[in-house]
């Protein structure tokens, strides 16, 4: 029974021959996909570290960009004829496990291996859950989530009278893994063209390097892609999107600074609408949670999309950074009582101890997590799996 329980739970993956195989076939994409990377984060250091006075000094900020692009689009064109094929593409969610393995080493360490630690005791009694207790708290799970896995546990426990410390901390597992299976639900895009994603967040949660990350996944699946540049109030905000997109050769609708955001998207969704465009992502500024006018600013977003399709937008992503840890419950109530939200992007996972926070985010709001951000690169973003990041959590390597 032991043996069973664990080949049904535990076996995410194919054999590691069949792995070897793909990363294989994908070295050469994901070689070419290191120089752009390296490329375009030179080129965004470099664009933050300006000090722009004037619009004249962004104005020749985007020149001189795009002249070091007319060099970055030969490798594009490399890029398009590489990963266009829909078996390499399939290959790079495949080998986003093994990313997600090595990038989560220190939540694995900090919550992971200490509860695995706990379990060694081989004595089910008061003081391992109050350990227990102890370290889920410590890696952010939070409270509330904390209480009701361990009243689930000892419920579990009691009505199968186990005394066995390996299945209890299997049961514990399997508990965590339930609470992530509810909100495991990938975006689907269909139905609609164009398909409107509005994509929110506080400042500095990575909201436009994962706008740049979505259309060019979406792009690789052969979908037509327009980005809105909504950030209308950051400095170099346009800019950076401008360059991103310019490096993905996708179009980027956008207008002067500090214009009104609905006109931008307004704009945006004609364009779209008219060329019939399947994905349009529309990148906003950053805004505190707590800040009434900026919370209205998004409404008021939404009330012009309406305008033009009655159904947009079709998506609405809050993008929260892991390294908030329980900050991130109370920016995700707030903006999903204004907006109610439609899917979480999780970012910055690979920097920090905090990741347990994503079973407070799935136990409270139950709202669909779409991908998981381990880094700066493309393919540092996948599509969440519960099975997968539970295995990067608790494996024995």
């Amino acid at each position: 029974m032991k043996d069973s329980k664990k080949t049904s739970f535990f076996s995410w993956l194919s054999s590691t021959i069949r792995k070897k195989n793909r990363e294989k076939k994908s070295n050469n994409t994901e070689e070419i996909n290191k120089k752009n990377d390296f490329l375009l984060e030179k080129e965004i250091v470099q664009t933050k570290k300006e000090n722009i006075k004037s619009d004249q000094d962004l104005y020749d900020l985007k020149n001189l960009s795009i002249k070091k692009n007319d060099l970055k689009d030969q490798n594009s064109i490399t890029l398009d004829n590489n990963v266009n094929n829909l078996e390499t593409f399939e290959n790079k969610n495949i080998n986003f496990f093994s990313r997600l393995q090595s990038k989560l080493k220190k939540t694995k360490k900090f919550l992971g291996d200490s509860i695995h630690h706990i379990f060694l005791s081989k004595t089910i009694d008061k003081i391992l859950f109050e350990e227990l207790e102890e370290k889920m708290l410590l890696a952010d799970i939070g409270v509330k989530t904390t209480d009701r896995i361990i009243a689930n546990l000892i419920k579990e426990i009691n009505r199968k009278d186990l005394q066995i410390s390996e299945k209890v901390y299997f049961l514990l597992k399997k508990n965590m893994f339930n609470i992530l299976k509810q909100v495991e639900e990938p975006l689907q895009i269909f139905n609609h063209t164009p398909f409107v994603i509005l994509v929110v967040g506080v400042n500095g949660t990575g909201k436009t390097t994962t706008v740049s990350k979505l259309a060019k996944k979406y792009k690789l699946e052969g979908k037509s892609v327009i980005l809105a540049a909504a950030d209308t109030f950051r400095a170099a905000g346009i800019d950076q999107l401008q360059i991103l997109g310019k490096l993905n050769k996708i179009p980027v609708i956008a207008q002067s600074s500090n214009s009104d955001p609905a006109a931008v998207v307004f704009d945006a969704m004609m364009s779209a609408k008219a060329k019939k465009i399947d994905v349009l992502i529309i990148d906003t500024a950053g805004r505190l949670h707590n800040k009434f006018h900026l919370m209205e600013e998004l409404k008021k977003i939404i009330r012009v999309m309406k305008k033009i399709d009655s159904c947009a937008p079709h998506e609405k992503i809050l993008i929260v950074d892991a390294c908030n840890g329980q900050n991130t419950i109370q920016q995700t109530d707030m903006f999903h009582q204004a907006l109610n939200l439609t899917g979480i992007i999780i970012t910055k996972l690979d920097g920090t101890a905090k990741g347990g926070v994503i079973f407070s985010l799935a136990d409270q709001f139950q709202i669909p997590i779409r991908y998981l951000g381990i880094g700066e690169k493309t393919e540092d973003l996948g599509v969440f799996n519960s099975k997968e990041f539970i295995e990067s959590i608790f494996s024995s390597r």
